[in-house]
């Protein structure tokens, strides 16, 4: 750190107080950081440093200089003050406590929330993305599995895809239910595999069999990813909590989102035309309701 404690001094407030022991890169950067705290917030090193005309570790060095341990924490600040310059002023009559403490626990969730998804983007380059989008179009049946928290988001993966004419299914079956469920999976088949970073017996067993019957393997993890890289047909980064105030699946289903939304442009026809399916059944059930006549009560 700096001489002087720069803890609760604002960007501003930093750049105010160091710009003239700066080198003239370095200005370029804090001008930069300055006039675009908003897309700092999410930008690499490698993306301010175009933006400025400077280099990466010109960056990280101007990050330094203006009292940061580095850039993360730089972007948690930016994060942080983003957040205070834009929440609505408290209720009247709240104790000064109560809005302080609810003022930092909202700060830590949703500062964590927001660096797990930038840092995910970061991550998900577009030839991995791709290849995960063109598997899935190309699947006959997609077997979206994910264990405990990461069961939730395997199984929106599975009702998202059908729900653009896609056939897919969702297991978070453990022990000997799993054997059931692997029974239908073969060639041609893909299965999508949500664990964030622990090694679990079912993850062996399920790439254990996919390859054996010919199916292919899509990985969404953390710590896993290196872990399986040989053993699965394309990975994709989703940032796992280092506290835990943030749930597991939130970048997972960010991604999963995302691979919907590309999986159904390569075939918008199909997606439409299942769309206008549910609508119909929808509305169908919608007017059976309505029309279901009251059950008579027995004398």
């Amino acid at each position: 750190m700096t001489d002087m404690d720069t803890t609760e001094l604002s960007l501003q407030d930093r750049i105010t107080g160091r710009l003239a022991m700066m080198s003239k890169a370095e200005r370029k950067v804090a001008e930069y950081l300055r006039t675009h705290s908003r897309e700092a917030i999410f930008a690499t090193a490698g993306q301010i440093a175009a933006a400025a005309g400077t280099s990466d570790a010109t960056v990280v060095r101007t990050a330094r200089s203006l009292g940061y341990a580095g850039l993360l924490e730089l972007r948690h600040s930016l994060t942080r003050q983003v957040v205070r310059a834009t929440s609505p002023a408290p209720p009247p009559g709240r104790p000064d406590e109560r809005v302080s403490a609810t003022a930092a626990l909202l700060e830590r969730v949703f500062t964590e929330a927001a660096q797990r998804l930038a840092d995910t983007w970061r991550l998900t380059t577009e030839p991995a993305f791709d290849t995960a989008v063109e598997t899935l179009a190309c699947a006959r049946e997609v077997l979206a599995f994910g264990i405990g928290p990461s069961e939730s988001v395997a199984a929106y993966l599975a009702l998202r895809l059908r729900r653009i004419g896609r056939r897919a299914r969702v297991s978070g079956a453990t022990g000997f239910r799993l054997a059931d469920d692997l029974l239908e999976l073969g060639r041609g088949d893909v299965v999508v595999l949500y664990s964030p970073g622990r090694l679990l017996a079912e993850l062996e067993i399920v790439l254990d069999h996919a390859v054996a019957v010919g199916a292919q393997a899509v990985l969404i993890s953390d710590s896993l990813v290196p872990v399986y890289a040989d053993r699965v047909h394309v990975s994709l980064f989703a940032v796992d909590s280092d506290t835990g105030a943030t749930g597991e699946a939130l970048p997972s289903q960010v991604l999963t989102d995302a691979l919907v939304l590309a999986v159904r442009a390569t075939d918008e026809a199909r997606a439409t035309e299942r769309a206008e399916l549910l609508t119909g059944l929808r509305s169908e059930l919608s007017q059976t309701r309505t029309t279901r006549r009251p059950r008579k009560e027995s004398p």
